[in-house]
């Protein structure tokens, strides 16, 4: 990552619950106005993680420090810079959307009115109806709402479009998209949609079995794996395509297309007219990548 100001620095952080090793020696650092993807199946530890960044969860070994400060410790002056959404969306069900909205930005002295008007006309939130009426998407929408509303530095979003509808999920890019043209602002989010999530960020963070395994800019990983798509100028290709550092190969009898990592454009070519093959190279799309870097 850039040498820009530390918000998050984490260091060596493990944490057990019984017999599953959630996560094992985690080491990170978060800095000031990076959109950072966290990925990883279900179970990989992104949950874990981003709740001991606010102080959720304590770490068995190792240490967490947000803004400077054990996230042990956090109190209302760090934690009134965070917006949290995870996806289970726990509110205060009794209370109508219009009182919790008032509820909630009472605390802020920063609440956006301008933001939250825009966002309940936008989104078709009913202020009238009590929270604990809400469909699984109203209720995202709603949360979503509560931890923008007041301009937080730190934004942490753990799955914020799992319940959304494909329109709310664009609408909610939308809005991504407006936010982190404050470059002051930071980002987390955790999503399986890696096709919404590459659209956002510009750092990648592959989490595996509790553990990091790969992170990287964006735009690095995008150089390192390619496909390239191979056309045979001549006969049928050869039974054995002499290409370096192939992850996954499908092929006839006169095309292939190659995963590759760690090659350039002129070690493509190069390769290529060996085979006496025209080499068409294309940027993998995250998902592609993610597949590649676990595998």
């Amino acid at each position: 990552m850039s040498n820009q100001e530390t918000l998050v620095q984490i260091r060596g952080l493990s944490k057990r619950f019984k017999h599953i090793q959630a996560l094992d020696n985690v080491d990170l650092d978060i800095h000031r106005g990076s959109i950072i993807g966290l990925l990883g199946a279900n179970g990989a530890g992104k949950s874990t993680l981003l709740r001991h960044i606010i102080g959720l969860y304590l770490p068995d070994s190792g240490a967490c420090t947000t803004f400077g400060c054990d996230a042990a410790r956090l109190g209302p002056k760090e934690l009134g810079r965070i917006g949290y959404v995870h996806q289970e969306g726990e509110l205060l069900d009794w209370m109508t959307v219009k009182q919790l909205i008032r509820y909630v930005s009472t605390y802020y002295p920063s609440w956006n009115s301008e933001l939250e008007k825009r966002y309940i006309d936008e989104y078709e939130i009913s202020l009238k109806d009590r929270v604990g009426a809400l469909s699984p998407g109203q209720r995202q929408r709603l949360a979503i709402l509560i931890a923008i509303g007041f301009d937080p530095e730190l934004l942490i979003l753990d799955e914020p479009a799992a319940a959304l509808d494909p329109l709310a999920r664009a609408q909610f890019l939308d809005l991504l998209l407006e936010m982190i043209q404050d470059q002051n602002r930071t980002i987390i989010i955790s999503s399986h949609i890696l096709s919404d999530v590459e659209k956002v960020i510009d750092h990648a963070v592959f989490m595996k079995s509790g553990r990091i395994i790969t992170e990287a800019t964006f735009d690095d990983l995008r150089e390192k794996y390619s496909e390239v798509r191979l056309t045979s100028l001549g006969d049928a290709l050869p039974e054995h395509l002499d290409f370096a550092n192939v992850l996954d190969c499908r092929r006839n009898q006169t095309k292939a297309t190659l995963t590759v990592h760690d090659l350039s454009a002129e070690q493509i070519d190069e390769a290529a007219a060996k085979l006496k093959c025209r080499a068409d190279i294309q940027p993998l799309p995250l998902e592609e990548i993610y597949k590649a870097v676990v595998k």
